[in-house]
């Protein structure tokens, strides 16, 4: 951050978010805010480390990246190794795998984030007292609502452990298939939780819909603004968390472009890096960085499509949609809304794949024609996610590049940032709620940083404010302990 003669605060990091990142705001003499940056400071460098490794470790090693959404890695790789083996045409009981797999990691990702990081700040308000703003907060005042988030959370996980082997970092997925089948005896329980399931996610898109529609006015000047939006989306048009092609609209739902076959993705879209983070800014190519910028996830998601294949969550997408006028939803605070209707969706595609028998079939791997390049892209729970790979004659990885759901959320993140910093701060005493309100727009994208930039690090949150001489007027430091 280059030199002002006035303020600078900084959040560090963000907090209840999954990762270490930071924000600056640079204030004046008068305190109007000048500029506000999200910055990601842990330094990215997964792509090299898999270098020189064979190809059938790749699934199982790069979801390491993380250990909060690991499927997405997981089967983001071994689709690519698919290809590269010949095996993308995958058998009935191996796809169904990997989609029960996959619904499975997102009916958990957005329980885990609705109740435990993202409800404080909904149920109790942004600038609420920080005491008590908190996942332990939820659970004094809305008992009920905190088990639900456990259990929900658990459901999912227990959905992991039998098809991927384990809860975190699984080796279901192999090149060209699944290394097991779903036994009658693994599946008997989920059935049994299966009611109950579709009930509290009725229940929290219900909670969702009805404090986005109680909150609309408010809501539409928080860290909200018209974009382009990117998602996969099926043949027909439909939400595919797994598979389909490319989509792109504007702001307008103009289409950008339709149906991309994922091997053509670099045709389309472009990475720009900035001086000041380890995330690199994805643009839309035809439109160049400037223009061509983007959101990806349940809102992008939401917007893109044509429509949801299970009947219970397209009824909540039609209101969504009726909401917002027939046109992509600008809110930011929306991803709430669309992330519980995909929950909804998600635990729908469960109940059809527990009652499917080719779950229980033995027919798990295929191969055929041997690659030296592919590409795969799943829409991980946090958005769009790009797995690149070249492979040589010794089968070792010679390339890799990923491009995950938190970068794409980039460049529109650091507009929110600066959309709140400059509604709530200018001009304002810096205090801890009105901070608490920039980390609210950030953790509506729900990013996860440690994927992002594929490093660990502490979470300790120091805010500094400095004069415009540049001495230290005040600093507040939170870590584990409070």
């Amino acid at each position: 951050m280059e030199a002002t003669s006035g303020r600078r605060v900084v959040i560090e990091p963000v907090t209840r978010v999954e990762g270490h990142g930071k924000v600056t705001i640079l204030l004046d003499a008068e305190g109007h805010v000048e500029r506000a940056r999200f910055h990601v400071v842990e330094f990215r460098g997964f792509e090299r480390f898999i270098q020189g490794r064979p190809y059938w470790e790749v699934p199982v090693a790069v979801q390491r990246l993380c250990g909060i959404c690991p499927v997405s890695h997981h089967l983001a790789a071994a689709k690519a190794m698919d290809r590269i083996v010949g095996g993308e045409k995958l058998t009935p009981t191996a796809e169904k795998m990997r989609r029960l797999m996959h619904y499975g990691q997102t009916f958990q990702s957005h329980a885990l984030h609705f109740f435990h990081l993202a409800s404080p700040d909904l149920l109790f308000g942004f600038g609420s007292d920080v005491n008590a703003r908190h996942v332990l907060g939820v659970a004094a005042k809305h008992p009920d609502l905190a088990r639900q988030g456990i259990l929900m959370r658990r459901y999912g996980q227990e959905i992991i452990r039998v098809t991927a082997g384990k809860k975190v970092h699984g080796t279901g997925a192999i090149p060209g298939g699944v290394n097991k089948n779903l036994k009658v005896a693994e599946r008997d329980p989920l059935l049994a939780e299966l009611q109950q399931m579709r009930e509290w996610a009725q229940a929290t898109v219900k909670l969702a819909r009805e404090y986005t529609l109680a909150h609309v006015d408010s809501l539409g000047g928080f860290g909200s603004f018209p974009s382009n939006h990117v998602s996969l989306v099926r043949e027909d048009g439909a939400l595919d968390l797994y598979d389909g092609g490319l989509r792109a609209i504007d702001a307008q739902g103009r289409t950008i472009f339709d149906h991309v076959d994922p091997q053509r993705y670099l045709e389309f879209i472009a990475e720009e890096v900035k001086p000041w983070s380890y995330m690199k800014f994805p643009f839309i190519r035809s439109l160049g960085p400037e223009h061509g910028w983007y959101r990806v996830g349940p809102l992008a998601r939401i917007n893109a499509c044509t429509f949801i294949d299970t009947p219970l969550a397209e009824a909540e997408r039609k209101m969504f949609v009726e909401v917002a006028g027939g046109r992509p939803s600008t809110l930011t605070m929306a991803y709430h809304w669309a992330r519980m209707i995909e929950l909804l969706h998600a635990i729908e595609k469960i109940d059809a794949l527990l009652h499917d028998p080719d779950l229980q079939g033995t027919d798990l791997v295929v191969r055929g024609e041997r690659r030296g390049e592919a590409v795969a892209i799943v829409e991980a729970p946090r958005g769009t996610l790009f797995h690149h790979y070249k492979v040589d004659e010794n089968d070792q990885v010679t390339m890799a590049n990923l491009i995950v759901s938190t970068t794409s959320n980039n460049e529109p993140m650091n507009r929110a940032v600066t959309s709140v910093a400059k509604q709530f701060l200018d001009g304002q005493e810096i205090t801890e709620g009105l901070l608490n309100h920039v980390e609210v727009a950030i953790r509506a994208y729900d990013p996860c940083l440690s994927c992002a930039t594929h490093a660990l690090g502490q979470m300790p949150l120091d805010v500094e404010l400095r004069d415009a001489a540049g001495r230290l007027v005040a600093r507040r430091v939170k870590d584990s302990r409070g």
